[in-house]
């Protein structure tokens, strides 16, 4: 394992892990114990209760952030003539047909979200083996297949996050920077819990979040109290 940062270490002590931290506590702390020296980012991850192995258990959505992700997204477009406009004018980063596909099929994943307008998906499935580990893989249920290719676009530059739990039950989304105000993340953090929650798969049985821990880029986890669902702005008290 890595050496640890004396700072790293500073702010780990900080956190009592005999505890689950209220989300308005947990976030406050994650504040207080960032290590970096830049604007971190905040992120959330969950241990699921699910199999991802059964196609009906896996857990996959999008959520609009109130207050956006604090990043503006890289957003690639897969289409073509008109739509192709719609999407450059929407502000797309890149747009493009066979040329862009050809780029991507070669390795170039130099952006945050890829859309593509149905007509092109024959072409773009092909590069699933690209795409796909990386999560970027444009897909009807999340609206990154679409015809109205300026309202994806603006969605994901507004704040539109997209999360997938992975092979082994863990779900991980970011809320926002430690510069927010700890009351933006919370919120950023309800919109997706709320998210996540309303797609619990009905074949999951038992409890559907086992762990959560809030981080920062390069800062230590903070533990989660999961179960804490509602008012979750409330002031119930500085963490230690």
């Amino acid at each position: 394992m890595a050496q640890r940062s004396k700072a790293y270490r500073k702010a780990d002590e900080t956190i009592d892990r005999e505890r689950l931290y209220t989300p308005l506590e947990a976030i406050r702390l994650a504040q207080k114990t960032s290590t970096t020296k830049y604007d971190a980012t905040v992120e959330v991850a969950f241990r699921l209760g699910v199999d991802p192995r059964k196609a009906d258990q896996m857990v996959r959505g999008t959520v609009n952030l109130p207050h956006g992700t604090g990043k503006t997204a890289r957003v690639l477009v897969f289409a073509t003539g008109e739509r192709a406009e719609q999407a450059r004018a929407a502000g797309a980063d890149e747009v493009g047909g066979d040329e862009l596909i050809e780029k991507v099929a070669a390795g170039y994943t130099d952006f945050d979200s890829a859309v593509a307008t149905p007509d092109l998906m024959g072409k773009v499935g092909r590069l699933g083996k690209v795409l796909g580990p990386r999560g970027l893989m444009p897909n009807p249920k999340t609206g990154t297949v679409t015809m109205d290719v300026a309202k994806a676009v603006s969605e994901i530059k507004g704040g539109k996050i997209e999360f997938r739990v992975d092979k082994h039950a863990n779900l991980h989304f970011i809320i926002g920077k430690v510069s927010f105000a700890d009351v933006q993340l919370v919120e950023n953090y309800a919109a997706a819990l709320d998210e996540v929650l309303r797609l619990k798969p009905s074949s999951s049985k038992g409890r559907y979040i086992s762990k959560a821990v809030v981080t920062t880029t390069m800062g230590p986890s903070i533990p989660l109290d999961q179960n804490k669902t509602r008012n979750l702005t409330e002031d119930e008290g500085d963490a230690a």
